[in-house]
């Protein structure tokens, strides 16, 4: 269930200035939402040059339903005998220990592992954390997506087992040298963020999806980093390079271009959400029309004005976790 892997130092000399090593991290989990669990989770530890130091897995108990087997193939027998998070944290913190966090969609990643620090009335050893999204946007790497598995196939990483944590760690981790490398050749300033862990955890019975209850707390903050209950500043996107194809069919993949509208609150963070549907491709609508491929809400039968359009347009809804699961895998745009 553990691995540990030691590899030989790098001599490459590195730049002072960037941060002393990095935790490169996956965790696969029961769902998006802020009471599901984290079912398996790997760090592969870099140094300052990007030169892995040694790896390790577990699998966590999540002490739930464990979500969408069909994508992580964990299931409730494999993990019975897995330790709780509890169990496996003190071991967990020595790996991100004095370490920038580093993941694919990093503030999903951090979210998650902060919660569940919560939950044990710890807190996780993190203070800057780096998403790899981000920093292939800073070197401008010609990424027809920001998937992880086009970052891997720009620097020839070859995948295993996709959405299994040690090999999605081990893909980020090689992907993540070449880029780190890149961005000192080129003076590159790393998009290092601030991690505020989270002070305290309410265990409450679990909200029903895209209810945030303010059953945690991050001294003010939502894991998103905006302060509680604060309204979003809005943000101007770059206009989607693909054509709508049109509406979304249900039971179909959606396709780049489709205008995508939102209505209502989400448990992952709506930015979030809405950055994860651009960099798939696709065009977050702020309002809603007869052009809209598909509202995402998770309360159909309130009488917003989105929820109400889309009812006379016929526009297909889906909630928030049907949303996600569409967004692993959405259908390129058709070539002129």
């Amino acid at each position: 269930m553990l691995e540990d892997h030691q590899t030989a130092p790098s001599t490459t000399p590195w730049p002072a200035a960037y941060p002393q090593g990095y935790a490169v991290v996956d965790v696969e989990t029961t769902g998006l939402a802020r009471d599901d669990r984290i079912v398996s989770a790997a760090v592969y530890r870099l140094d300052a040059r990007g030169e892995v130091e040694d790896h390790w897995y577990t699998m966590v108990n999540p002490e739930r339903d464990p979500g969408p087997v069909w994508i992580h193939g964990l299931t409730s027998d494999v993990l019975e005998g897995a330790p709780l998070f509890p169990e496996i944290a003190e071991e967990f913190a020595s790996r991100l220990d004095g370490r920038v966090l580093v993941a694919h969609n990093a503030v999903f990643d951090w979210s998650m592992i902060a919660r569940e620090y919560a939950r044990a009335e710890r807190e996780a050893p993190v203070r800057q954390r780096l998403c790899t999204i981000a920093l292939s946007k800073e070197l401008g790497l010609p990424l027809a997506n920001h998937k992880l598995e086009s970052l891997a196939a720009h620097f020839g990483v070859v995948q295993q087992r996709a959405h299994h944590a040690l090999d999605d760690a081990r893909v980020l981790a090689e992907a993540f040298r070449p880029s780190l490398r890149a961005a000192a050749r080129g003076g590159v300033r790393l998009p290092l963020l601030e991690c505020r862990p989270l002070t305290e955890w309410t265990d409450r019975a679990a909200p029903r999806i895209g209810r945030q209850s303010g059953g945690y707390s991050s001294g003010g903050y939502s894991a998103g980093g905006y302060p509680s209950g604060s309204w979003r500043p809005s943000r101007k996107r770059p206009a989607c390079p693909y054509p709508n194809p049109g509406r979304y069919e249900p039971g179909k993949q959606l396709k780049q271009g489709m205008r995508i509208a939102f209505s209502g609150d989400t448990s992952v963070e709506r930015d979030l959400l809405e950055d994860r549907a651009v960099e798939a491709g696709l065009h977050v609508a702020t309002s809603l029309s007869r052009l809209t491929s598909l509202l995402v809400t998770n309360d159909p039968d309130s009488g917003t004005s989105k929820v109400v359009k889309a009812r006379q347009f016929g526009t297909p809804v889906v909630d928030e976790a049907a949303f996600g699961q569409l967004l692993r895998d959405v259908e390129p745009a058709s070539k002129a």
